[in-house]
């Protein structure tokens, strides 16, 4: 990972996690389930920390941080890792209208990258983002959970199900996240 984006042990970072060429995968349950279930194994086996989280239909948001003495650039690794498999191993069981494009752009994203051996599902990176002060975290915790009303699937932040907005309305979410003091 580049200088710019490096994640240090210890910080509590906003992440976006993107699949190559802003494919919507996330549209379907069954997709949206397998980055739900990921998330919820990563807290509880990989020391994963959510803080905030909002999946949308091609991207990932986290506010996150590794537990002591666990490096959240490993945890990321796997949970891409992971997920990436698991996602085209449903694309190719279900009944997907969309399988064969899908594959064709994953497929290719992977074809000159030699740490791939079929499929690229993620873009490279997380585009970490290290939250230092009061303002910044306030402003990305309100980003990620605005997204889907920017998007205008929903009015109002705790409307949309695949978020942390819910947890931070009072209302049960459907992963379990610490909140942001």
């Amino acid at each position: 990972m580049g200088q710019k984006n490096q994640i240090i042990e210890g910080g509590i970072y906003f992440l976006t996690l993107t699949v190559v060429d802003w494919v919507d995968v996330f549209t379907r349950p069954v997709y949206k389930h397998i980055i739900i279930d990921s998330l919820k194994f990563c807290q509880k086996e990989k020391g994963l920390v959510i803080y905030a989280w909002c999946l949308m239909s091609n991207h990932l948001h986290l506010i996150a941080a590794g537990k002591e003495n666990i490096n959240l650039s490993d945890i990321l690794r796997d949970f891409k890792k992971f997920t990436s498999k698991r996602i085209v191993k449903s694309i190719l069981e279900e009944n997907e209208s969309r399988r064969s494009w899908m594959l064709n752009r994953f497929e290719f994203a992977g074809r000159y990258d030699t740490k791939i051996k079929n499929y690229k599902f993620w873009k490279k990176g997380n585009e970490a983002k290290e939250l230092i002060s009061n303002s910044f975290t306030q402003q990305k915790l309100d980003y990620v959970h605005g997204n889907p009303v920017a998007a205008e699937i929903v009015d109002s932040p705790e409307q949309y199900i695949y978020s942390s907005a819910r947890n931070y309305a009072g209302q049960k979410g459907l992963i379990e996240i610490e909140f942001i003091e």
